[in-house]
């Protein structure tokens, strides 16, 4: 018996893994794809740039519902149909013709995507209650190393067509987000059959509202995701810009990038030690000093670029485990944490869809990358003070005098 119920579980964090593996290429593999996008449909580079912003506003917008949605089906059957819809989205996107499919396929990649960043997070804390932040760790890890993939190969995919730059795009954009995807979606329904088979007999009713939006704990959590999240897509967008500026070659620059995606992984990994016992109260406030330190090098010695990505990967990689890890820990049980999830990531991703447009607004008007560097620092030291309450011993949805 006890062998079966290891079996399981190994079988459970295989499929989890493999989820994990889904949740991010589809939307990082668009953007080294871009001017061949441009070059074959005609559509402005600046327009097609709004394919991110589409996915971030989606997150926002759904990502509140999607704690009702796992209610009807329960957290396995909406994980499985938010695979499903993400496969759709995929393929739907890579279709030939009318570059309608390209909005409407990215439409529903962001509304699936949405669905599993909210849900995922709540079967951690219900699957591995005892091992939250070692999960939340090697899934965040999953969610950038897969990311850092897809981009890798985005373009040397698009070139296995030879001269048909449109038949390129769509391909690599295919084989990028779904060619796991069925292989993901196998080994999920092999391991939630008995909870889909318990959801069918289940009653259904809408959702009771749980009053978290109202809720103390589920603001402090909110505001930690949404700076964190601010500087991250902030970084990953202009971080390649502003190592050019330095006088680093286009390669050295994609270097540095590449630099900064490894070390989040490293920092994701870490999750599990920095969210241990007593750490665990401190380390969502101390964690921004790792990216102070980058940021403030940046600014003074800003030809060490490649120096200064090692603490913000670190440091990004941190924040967001220790941000899925707050989702979980915050709250008494997966019910409660589906919902925190939800309600924090629709703030987060609302903030983090103005940012990366903001700090180049700024640079633009100025010149200088100083300034807006500086509005980084002001958001890194917010996601430290938020960090102060994060961190305490408190929970979701409960009475307090």
């Amino acid at each position: 018996m006890k062998r079966v119920r290891m079996l399981r579980g190994a079988a459970s964090i295989i499929a989890l893994c493999l989820v994990a593996t889904l949740m991010r290429p589809a939307v990082t593999a668009v953007g080294p794809l871009i001017e061949r996008i441009t070059d074959d449909t005609g559509i402005p580079l600046a327009l097609l740039g709004s394919l991110s912003t589409i996915v971030l506003i989606t997150w926002a917008i759904v990502s509140p519902f999607a704690h009702g949605f796992g209610r009807r089906l329960g957290l396995g059957g909406a994980v499985l149909a938010a695979m499903g819809l993400l496969a759709v989205g995929v393929v739907v996107r890579s279709l030939p013709g009318s570059t309608v499919w390209l909005w409407v396929g990215t439409g529903l990649i962001g509304v699936a995507l949405a669905v599993g960043n909210v849900i995922l997070p709540a079967v951690i804390k219900r699957d591995f209650p005892l091992r939250v932040p070692l999960m939340m760790g090697v899934y965040s890890a999953i969610l950038g190393g897969a990311g850092a993939v897809a981009s890798g190969l985005a373009v040397p995919l698009a070139g296995l067509t030879g001269g048909d730059a449109g038949a390129g795009w769509r391909v690599s954009l295919l084989i990028t987000g779904g060619a796991l995807a069925p292989v993901a979606l196998a080994a999920w329904w092999a391991t939630r059959r008995r909870e889909l088979r318990a959801m069918r007999g289940a009653p259904t009713g809408r959702a009771p509202r749980t009053g978290i939006w109202r809720d103390p704990v589920a603001w402090q959590v909110a505001g930690y995701m949404g700076v964190q999240s601010t500087t991250f897509y902030v970084l990953v967008t202009w971080l390649a810009s502003m190592s050019l500026d330095t006088g680093r070659s286009a390669a050295l620059a994609g270097v540095d990038v590449m630099i900064y995606q490894v070390f989040s992984l490293v920092g994701s990994l870490a999750v599990a030690f920095v969210m241990r016992g007593r750490a665990a109260r401190l380390a969502p406030a101390l964690l921004p000093v790792l990216g102070i330190a980058g940021i403030t090098g940046l600014m003074i010695w800003p030809d060490a670029v490649g120096i200064w990505v090692v603490p913000l990967g670190a440091f990004s990689g941190l924040s967001l485990g220790v941000s899925l890890t707050l989702m979980a820990d915050r709250a008494r049980d997966h019910g409660a944490s589906s919902a925190l999830s939800g309600m924090s990531q629709s703030v987060g991703y609302a903030i983090a869809a103005v940012g990366p447009a903001l700090f180049g607004a700024v640079h633009a008007a100025t010149g200088s990358w100083t300034l807006p560097l500086i509005i980084l620092l002001v958001s890194m030291s917010a996601q430290a003070a938020f960090g102060v309450y994060a961190g305490r011993n408190r929970f979701v949805l409960e009475p307090r005098s």
